[in-house]
Formats: structure tokens, sequence, C-alpha cells
């Protein structure tokens, strides 16, 4: 129990100084190629930080823990939008593009909607996410970077030219590093954190929503709040959205293809958690400062977020 906490900590120095780089060299990355900074976050980082839940979800399919797999899909979404951007909001309210409130913000909606039809086979009729609905998730996962590339495109022409120093072998040893320092920690954290809970006799499907879905979405939380504290908003939600894009899109199918994934209905609870949040975040967008996310409204999230989860975790002991 000792050995297993003192690698959460060190999982949770990896993450830091991982996401500390990943922020940077994809910042550079941006300005060097006058690529917009929102574009990388919805793209680079957001997959960069996605990487836990990838490995972890390719695992746990495998060995055909299927609460495990969504548990950790479904967590990580709702830990993303509530307490991150909860915490990220607090520290400075977060303005978001045009681009981000009528398209990105919509598209997790959907994915998430997407998530819960298919779930629920309402329209194949068979209930869990079967090969051809993995399939059907890798199509629009492929579209949405179609959109990012298209977006890409039109936006570069209207970015400035900045000139940047830093070399692409400094620049992309920035990334590479951050990668491998985000995707070690949050293995550390979540083995040992899954090994201490275990010990205490917690169900996977908890274990899933809570522990694995905060740990695994510790890279998001650490590049969002360094992004924030370096008053980059636009990398800060674009991690966001697009990791609960890739989650869905990307993880979900992979996990899918590796083994299809049995459904509960139990889940359906915390779908409608996420989705609820996801319209509030859209309608945030027009209370308050338009297009920012206020303080206010982050303390909202953040509030809903630690009463739910005390709820599960209440309900889980009873």
């Amino acid at each position: 129990m000792l050995i297993s906490g003192f690698l959460v900590v060190l999982g949770f120095v990896f993450l830091i100084k991982g996401a500390d780089w990943m922020v940077n060299g994809s910042t550079l990355l941006a300005k060097k190629n006058k690529i917009p900074d929102l574009a990388i976050g919805l793209t680079i980082v957001a997959f960069g930080t996605s990487a836990p839940e990838l490995v972890v979800n390719t695992v746990a399919s495998f060995e055909n823990h299927s609460d495990i797999v969504l548990g950790n899909i479904i967590g990580s979404n709702n830990f993303n939008l509530f307490m991150i951007l909860g915490i990220v909001g607090l520290i400075f309210p977060i303005v978001v593009q045009s681009s981000t409130v009528w398209k990105e913000i919509p598209i997790s909606l959907v994915a998430a909607l997407v998530f819960l039809v298919l779930a629920n086979g309402y329209i194949i009729g068979d209930i869990g996410i079967s090969r051809i609905d993995g399939i059907i998730l890798l199509i629009l996962f492929f579209s949405f970077l179609f959109y990012i590339y298209k977006q890409m495109k039109s936006d570069v022409s209207t970015t400035e030219e900045v000139v940047i120093a830093a070399s692409n072998y400094k620049i992309w040893g920035f990334i590479v590093l951050g990668l491998i320092g985000l995707v070690i920690g949050g293995k550390l954290i979540v083995d040992n954190a899954v090994a201490i809970a275990s010990n205490l006799g917690v169900s996977e499907k908890i274990i899933g929503l809570t522990i694995i879905a905060a740990g695994t979405s510790l890279p998001e939380l650490m590049t969002s709040v360094v992004a924030a504290l370096k008053k980059n908003s636009d990398i800060a939600i674009g991690n966001i959205i697009g990791s609960n894009i890739f989650n869905i899109f990307l993880i979900l199918s992979v996990s899918s293809l590796v083994r299809p994934i049995e459904f509960s209905p139990v889940f359906n609870r915390d779908l409608y958690f996420l989705l609820g949040g996801t319209l509030f975040l859209f309608m945030a967008m027009f209370t308050g400062k338009r297009k920012t996310l206020d303080r206010w409204e982050s303390g909202v999230l953040l509030a809903v977020f630690m009463g739910y989860t005390t709820y599960l975790v209440v309900q889980e002991l009873q």
C-alpha cells in the first residue's frame, strides 16, 4: 500500500512536467507553422492527453472489463467537462472562440448522443457497442479530423506571421517528452490507484467512473491548468473539448474493435449527466459575458460534479 502511494505521487510528477512540455511544444509548433492554437488544442494536445485513456481502455477491453471501459470514457468526459473546466475557469475566465461555441461544443454534444443511441441499441437494436458501432465511431472520428483540417486551412490564411526561433528538434522534443511523461504518469497513477481501491473492495464500475477516470484525465487537468496560467484559452478549452470528442469517437471505437463492449443501462444516468453538462456549457456562452466561461459558471460546474460524485460513492457504499 505504501509503495502504491509513492508511485501515485511519482505519477503526478511525470504528469505535471509532461503537461508543461506538451503546452510549450504545442504552442511553439502552432506559432511557427502559423496554425491557430485552437486547432493544436483540438488535435495534438487532445490526442496526447487522451493517450492514458487509450492505453487503459485497450488493455481493459482485451481483458473483457466492459465496466472499466465504459466507466473510464464516460467518467473521463464528465471529469473533463465539470472538474477541469470548473477549476480552469476559476483560475482565469475562459474566452471561447465563435467556432468553438457554434461547432466544437455542439460536436461534443452530438458525440455523447451518438454514444447513448449506439449503446442502447436505439437504431440497430443490440444493446452494447459492437464492432460495427466501432466502425461508425471511427468514421465519425476521421470526419472530425477532416473538419479540423479544413478549419486550419481557412484560419491559417488569416493568421499573422510570427517568427519563432526554436528549432524543430526542440519543438518536437518538447511534444514527445511531454507525451511520454503524460502516458507514464497516467499509467502509474491508474495502476496503483486501482490496486489500492481493489483492496478496499470497490466495484469495477465505480473504479472506472471515479479513480480511473480521474487518473486518466489528470493529463487534461494539468495541461489545461498550465495553459490557463499562461492565459492561453484556446489550448485550455480546445484540449478539453477535443479530448471528449476523441474519447468517444476514437477510444471507444478502438476499444470495441478490440472486443465488443457489453453495456449496462445503469451507465445511462452518467451519459445523461454528460449531456446535461455539455448543454450547460453551450448555454453558458450566452449568459454573463458572452463567449466566456465566467468564474461563477465554472463554480457551478465544479459544485455539481462534486455533488454527483459524492452521490455515486454513497450509492456504492449502501
